[in-house]
């Protein structure tokens, strides 16, 4: 007689079937995993090489080399060599002459127009700073580089396709001629964009820098930083070693962790609400906008604050209560010091966040068009990301190449605070 336990399957075979099985779902997952995390890396590649692609030109300005003679009747008839009178001299009609040399056969004036366009408005300025730095030059003739025009810049860089019509490019085929001239005859060339980082916003996009925006977003992080910092520690320190625990307490570390979540534009509204429209702080300046970030950035340094302070054991406390330390003394001396590395940390990442926050800023008039680079944090300035934003809706080529540059220098200042969080991180944690 046949036993009907025979026809069963197995336990063991039970088992392994359902293990294979486990251990193909767990294959499955583990692709999918890779294939996420490969195609985050290949769009987070394709993003940086766009912007780079488009942005690392910047970083090098076209220059044309002309014969400048420094006329004293243009520049200083009276000779008494007086700095007004040097400041004040039409430095352009020096800049028109010596392309006049260049290129006699231009008469037409419309052509003339078009030559004096191979040089930057900002040329004059070049000048002007040569004679104020040494009065000397005045009646000698000097070869100098001079600054290059956006679209010649544009031209050179290959941004302008030449073989386009004419009536389809911003430079037409007599300017391209002269082009070639002066790349011929060893008059065209290309350095280093200081001005990029030395100067300040212009209507000229060969002209304008990053240096206003840089200088804005230091005073803000300052600000930022000197209010923040103290205050989120205090927070963090108070409501994990002293406050008591109730509902108060539980209703201000829910309304923390919610205000972490705001959006961002909600505190510029209350920034522009309370700072400018209340205590009439001016407008667009650092101080404005360091108090907004500040409101920002406080609850993510009270939270990472208290997760350090939580991360130091609690024997450490029962020894230095053991050995007659208040509880002021246990928290100062021992606790805080080993709960500063993360403290540290998470300040860092809360500072990277203010340095690429907009939408706040925009709200308290920090979109401004600012010139003048600014020397306090009470002058009116913009920050870094508020100048991308604003070059971003320029409709000039040029802007879009300093646009992409500007980012590429906003993501080194943020990689580099980043990297001093992690460095500190490594450096000075203690693993319990």
């Amino acid at each position: 007689m046949n036993n009907p336990d025979t026809n069963k399957p197995r336990t063991i075979d039970l088992v392994n079937q359902s293990l294979a099985r486990r251990y193909a779902r767990e294959r499955r997952f583990r692709r999918l995993g890779l294939a996420a995390i490969t195609a985050g890396l290949l769009f987070v590649s394709f993003l940086f090489i766009s912007i780079f692609a488009k942005g690392y030109t910047a970083f090098w300005q076209t220059e044309i080399q002309l014969r400048i003679t420094f006329d004293e009747q243009m520049i200083d008839p009276s000779g008494e060599r007086d700095p007004e009178v040097l400041g004040f001299a039409d430095y352009n009609i020096l800049v028109k002459t010596a392309l006049m040399e260049r290129f006699p056969d231009v008469r037409k004036r419309g052509d003339r127009r078009d030559l004096f366009g191979l040089v930057s408005t900002g040329a004059s300025l070049q000048l002007r700073e040569i004679v104020m730095a040494d009065p000397a030059v005045i009646g000698t003739t000097q070869t100098l580089w001079l600054t290059a025009d956006d679209d010649i810049d544009m031209l050179v860089k290959g941004h302008i396709d030449r073989e386009r019509d004419e009536s389809e490019r911003r430079v037409n085929d007599k300017v391209i001629a002269w082009v070639d001239a002066l790349e011929a005859d060893g008059a065209l060339g290309s350095s280093f964009n200081i001005n990029f980082f030395s100067h300040g916003d212009s209507r000229d996009p060969e002209q304008a820098g990053i240096a206003g925006a840089v200088m804005g977003s230091f005073y803000t992080l300052i600000v930022t930083l000197l209010l923040s910092f103290p205050i989120g520690v205090a927070s963090a320190v108070y409501l994990e070693e002293f406050a008591p625990k109730n509902k108060w307490t539980d209703i201000i570390e829910v309304n923390i962790n919610n205000l972490a979540a705001v959006p961002s534009i909600v505190f510029g509204l209350l920034g522009l609400a309370v700072f400018i429209n209340f205590f009439e702080l001016p407008r667009s300046a650092p101080i404005v906008g360091g108090l907004v970030l500040t409101l920002m950035t406080l609850p993510t340094i009270i939270i990472a604050s208290r997760a350090a302070l939580k991360s130091v054991p609690p024997s450490i406390r029962e020894a230095a209560l053991g050995v007659g330390a208040s509880k002021m003394q246990a928290t100062t001396h021992h606790v805080v010091p080993l709960a500063l590395p993360g403290m540290l940390t998470g300040t860092i990442i809360g500072m990277a966040q203010a340095l690429g926050e907009s939408a706040p800023l925009l709200m308290i008039g920090m979109v401004a068009f600012i010139v003048d680079i600014p020397q306090g944090a009470f002058d009116p300035s913009t920050v870094l990301p508020v100048q991308i934003y604003l070059w971003a809706d320029s409709p000039e080529r040029a802007f879009v190449e300093r646009t992409s540059a500007a980012i590429l220098v906003l993501l080194a200042f943020l990689l580099t605070m980043n990297l001093l969080a992690v460095i500190l991180r490594k450096k000075f944690e203690r693993r319990w």
